[in-house]
């Protein structure tokens, strides 16, 4: 197996930080969705990270259906997410929050380095919904006392929330700033963890 995709994708990064927790080794590919679409797309025509590729060849192409598949491998004793139920519904909730956030942060970033002249009502609703979501989730960190959201075991929702908090923090500063402090320290638990420090990469935009 291989994954395909740069470590500065939130979406990339929190595929590859679960395989590791799980211990399960791969091997790294990592292409640019940019500079190297050709190779990308002999694996995802959507040109798209990221992409895993399992030994008999088979592609998958969504961070969501890798974490599937590889909730799978491990069994559900094992796995970062309850196999149903209340828990498992709102471990789905906050994940759908955060990487809607990494969504639209990344579409933030494309519209100020790849238009010459930025569509201000899209740069507004992006941040808007950025924002928007920043503030639930703060709201709703704060009230955990828990080491992480769901329990004492960190879970694919505390993933994801990090991989999002850095690379929003990294792209867009003015947005999350000192008024999220929970969030805050919920990123600086995970990025203090072994495979938070091993799997991460200086946020590089496309150029225009």
């Amino acid at each position: 197996m291989f994954l395909i995709g740069q470590y500065d994708s939130p979406f990339v990064r929190r595929t590859a930080i679960a395989r590791r927790l799980y211990e399960i080794p791969f091997e790294h590919r990592p292409w640019s969705t940019f500079g190297d679409a050709e190779q990308v797309a002999a694996y995802n025509p959507l040109r798209r990270v990221p992409t895993l590729v399992l030994d008999d060849g088979e592609a998958l192409i969504e961070s969501g259906a890798i974490l599937d598949y590889l909730d799978e491998l491990v069994g559900p004793e094992w796995a970062m997410i309850a196999r149903s139920g209340a828990e498992r519904r709102k471990h789905l909730r906050i994940t759908a929050l955060a990487t809607g956030l990494a969504d639209k942060s990344v579409s933030l970033i494309y519209e100020r380095v790849l238009r010459k002249e930025q569509l201000k009502l899209w740069v507004e609703r992006c941040e808007a919904q950025i924002s928007g979501v920043l503030g639930v989730l703060e709201k709703e960190r704060a009230q955990v006392a828990a080491p992480y959201w769901l329990g004492d075991r960190i879970g694919h929702a505390d993933i994801a929330v990090a991989c999002a908090l850095r690379f929003t923090g990294e792209a867009h500063p003015h947005l999350f700033d000192a008024r999220y402090a929970a969030l805050k320290a919920h990123a600086a638990r995970c990025e203090a963890l072994p495979p938070f420090q091993e799997i991460v990469q200086p946020l590089a935009p496309p150029s225009g």
